[in-house]
């Protein structure tokens, strides 16, 4: 990259507690075509949610905003939603977005049910990486978790799918809760052993307000290690930079790693440089944030206008809600997940 496409560095923002604005979770739809109960539950979340493209912001819209944070110092862009694969064109918009200046990787968090389909053309686009979502191997347990919704057999095509179209080391995220799906850890890790996959295990996280969250019901990190462990030997790595989320674990018997996401147990505030935008342009500080900041009226106005809206926000932020989990100033006012994909 050459100085004239450099992002602005003179303006990059610190937060209170000295953390830079690194990387941008973004919705971009948020419909989904599966009803999980510790995100979208079928009783709350009617069928048609999410589908009315009017508050969405438009490709246009996306690639300005996208272009603004990238001057802020982003480099890491998450594509999420709801389901992103459900709105329409996403390639086009994906090959847009490769080409601003700053932008070092791309991604895109699935519940890979439509990926099949799709996964190619993403390659070609310029999409980098790909999660997906898998909550159990066990078929029913599978369809069950979906809310009815989904078949497991759809998302393993979709993950062979991407490996045939050139993805590497995909991750699979599994929200664990106990007396749930805890009984499907060891498949998984079986399953995806040796494959170039990375299972990660996420604890079940008190995100939103409909998902009836207990700590009874969360699994820690350590107990799941060690579980793994018992079976399949581990041993530490060093993270890949700064801030990741996932610890992460190699197999002693050189047959891949696992990962351990433990927002509950071992909160990891301190090094959190993520910002989230809904899908109708709200900008969220917090993955546990209860309210947004409306970046549309910036919009309008292009790209210096957001970047300047964007960095006053983020200047502003405080946020260490895992760290502060139950405590005095914790608010149970939360944006449901499905608005800020996780």
């Amino acid at each position: 990259m050459n100085a004239a496409s450099q992002p602005l560095t003179a303006t990059m923002p610190l937060d209170l507690r000295g953390r830079p604005l690194r990387d941008l979770r973004l919705s971009v739809i948020e419909a989904c075509n599966f009803r999980c109960p510790y995100c979208m539950p079928a009783d709350r979340v009617p069928d048609d949610y999410g589908f009315d493209s009017a508050t969405r912001l438009s490709f246009d819209e996306i690639e300005t905003l996208v272009r603004g944070f990238a001057q802020l110092g982003v480099n890491k862009l998450r594509l999420t939603g709801g389901e992103p694969l459900l709105r329409k064109n996403l390639p086009s918009l994906v090959q847009r977005l490769a080409r601003i200046p700053g932008l070092d990787d791309i991604a895109l968090t699935t519940n890979g049910s439509l990926l099949a389909a799709q996964a190619r053309a993403l390659r070609e686009a310029g999409l980098g990486r790909i999660t997906v979502s898998l909550d159990a191997m066990d078929p029913a347990r599978f369809r069950d978790m979906t809310g009815g919704r989904g078949e497991l057999s759809d998302v393993l095509a979709g993950l062979e799918a991407a490996r045939a179209a050139g993805f590497t080391s995909i991750k699979i995220n599994c929200v664990v809760e106990r007396g749930i799906n805890d009984d499907q850890v060891l498949p998984l890790v079986s399953h995806f052993r040796g494959t170039g996959h990375v299972v990660r295990f996420i604890e079940f996280m008190d995100v939103g307000t409909c998902n009836d969250w207990s700590r009874d019901r969360v699994v820690p990190s350590a107990e799941l290690r060690d579980r793994i462990a018992a079976h399949w030997p581990l041993r530490a790595l060093e993270a890949n930079y700064r801030g990741e989320v996932a610890s992460r674990y190699a197999f002693e018997d050189g047959q891949g790693e696992v990962g351990f996401v433990s927002s509950v147990s071992a909160p990891f505030c301190g090094d959190c440089h993520r910002a989230r935008v809904s899908a109708d342009g709200r900008l969220y500080t917090c993955l546990f944030a209860g309210d947004g900041h409306d970046l549309r009226p910036a919009l309008s106005q292009g790209v210096d206008a957001l970047r300047e809206r964007v960095s006053t926000i983020w200047t502003r932020r405080g946020d260490r809600y895992s760290e502060m989990r139950g405590g005095v100033g914790a608010s149970r006012k939360h944006v449901e997940m499905f608005l800020i994909g996780g």
